[in-house]
């Protein structure tokens, strides 16, 4: 098929995002960019004369993910022009040139300008490689979207980081920490509101440097819970070191918009693990920081990041890991398994633990995470709860807490509460998500 002799009155275009909510939010604008440029935006796997893959490469397995996802593509898309931007265009331009198919390859510094490399989508011989180097500068993004949208929304308020622990490889594929403009941050969240939005999901590298228009991330949370019409504001992750107290004053205060949800990436709970990871508090710090935000703020969900297998990890670091999330309030573990990363401090180490040990680890420290969540979810039963319904299925309308419970509510119609919030009795803990009975909708 030729590219130009589609039957459709626009070209089609399919985008797939790998990796974090960070991610996701930025292949939202280019979706935006794409739909104001013409094209019809397809599912992903559908025939296209347009695909951008946008990246991973936090992992070795991000990365051959990667490269499975790009060859899946072209396989079904031969013809089609390939362009592929983000985290593993910036670090592994080399690796996805190699792919045949790839026309066009966009590290993170021009990723969002990806239409003005594409021009009429004739494929190249060669794929064009643009991996400039990443601006310091605070940036902004230019949002503007015109489709309906509902439910949450990601928000990138912040990019890059400057904490370089020894086994990161983000720092150099995101850059230096840096913030969205103010301006252009509100102009995309009145426009995310006034087509139905009614939660925003606040997303970065390391949200809690946030610093723009004299304002840090709790000025900005405060900026944010005074647009009218929104009613939830979340924020994904944040670093121990750089939250503010008062942001708990925010969470446990029933009239701000501020959810009480803590990510709070832990990584290791051993304190000599810590120190060679370059984090920058020990196990105790951590735990309580977590008790004190669980004693300020009633029902708070604490999610958190797991490493397993850095180098030199023993089995009691191991087991010490285990025993500090069985100590504390954890609702939630996001279990990684220590990849090496070419650039990183800790991959020119020579005490790296077997491949087997760190699957074996992950695996038990995977169960021990759904012991958590069974244990978070079982506390909820018989309580009634606030929700926000997400996307009606056939019977059931699931949707989420404030505090991050997943719930699911078999009904006749979930039609009727789609993007509404309701007040839901909670009954029965099932798999990952917990079953409950609508009690009242509430707007």
């Amino acid at each position: 098929m030729n590219p130009s002799s589609s039957q459709s009155p626009r070209p089609r275009a399919s985008l797939h995002t790998l990796g974090c909510r960070l991610n996701q939010s930025e292949t939202h604008a280019l979706r935006e960019k794409l739909t104001e440029a013409g094209y019809e935006i397809v599912p992903f796997g559908q025939e296209a004369e347009l695909g951008i893959i946008n990246t991973c490469t936090v992992t070795a397995q991000a990365d051959s993910k990667c490269r499975q996802t790009i060859r899946n593509f072209v396989k079904r898309n031969p013809e089609a022009y390939t362009a592929v931007v983000g985290c593993y265009s910036q670090m592994g331009a080399k690796e996805v040139a190699d792919i045949s198919g790839v026309d066009l390859i966009v590290g993170n510094q021009d990723k969002l300008g990806v239409l003005d490399y594409i021009g009429d989508r004739t494929k190249n011989e060669l794929p064009v490689i643009v991996r400039e180097k990443i601006d310091k500068r605070d940036f902004t993004m230019n949002f503007a979207g015109e489709r309906p949208f509902n439910q949450r929304a990601n928000l990138k308020v912040q990019d890059g980081c400057d904490f370089v622990c020894s086994f990161c490889i983000i720092p150099f594929a995101r850059g230096r920490a840096r913030s969205r403009d103010l301006a252009d941050l509100l102009r995309e969240v009145d426009s995310q509101v006034s087509r139905g939005v009614r939660e925003l999901v606040l997303t970065g590298v390391n949200i809690g440097t946030y610093a723009n228009s004299g304002l840090d991330v709790l000025g900005l949370v405060d900026a944010l819970d005074q647009v009218d019409g929104l009613d939830r504001i979340r924020i994904s992750s944040i670093e121990p070191t750089t939250v503010p107290w008062q942001l708990f004053e925010r969470m446990a205060d029933p009239d701000h918009t501020l959810l009480p949800y803590l990510h709070l990436p832990l990584q290791s709970g051993s304190d000599r693990i810590l120190k060679e990871m370059r984090r920058r508090y020990d196990r105790t710090e951590w735990a309580d920081f977590v008790q004190r935000a669980a004693e300020a703020v009633p029902d708070i969900f604490v999610g958190t990041d797991v490493m397993v297998g850095f180098p030199g990890e023993t089995e009691e670091d191991f087991q010490d890991t285990c025993q500090l999330l069985l100590d504390n309030p954890v609702a939630w573990a996001h279990v990684f398994t220590y990849s090496e990363r070419d650039g990183t401090l800790a991959a020119r180490r020579d005490d790296h633990v077997p491949m087997t040990e760190r699957h074996r680890r992950s695996a038990r420290l995977r169960a021990l995470a759904e012991r958590l969540r069974h244990r978070w979810h079982s506390e909820h039963l018989g309580r009634e709860m606030r929700v926000l319904f997400e996307d009606p299925r056939e019977g059931i309308a699931p949707g989420l807490t404030d505090n991050y419970v997943r719930v699911v509510v078999p009904m006749d119609n979930p039609l009727s509460v789609r993007n509404r919030l309701g007040r839901v009795r909670l009954q029965r803990v099932s798999a990952d998500f917990v079953e409950g009975e609508l009690v009242e909708v509430l707007g």
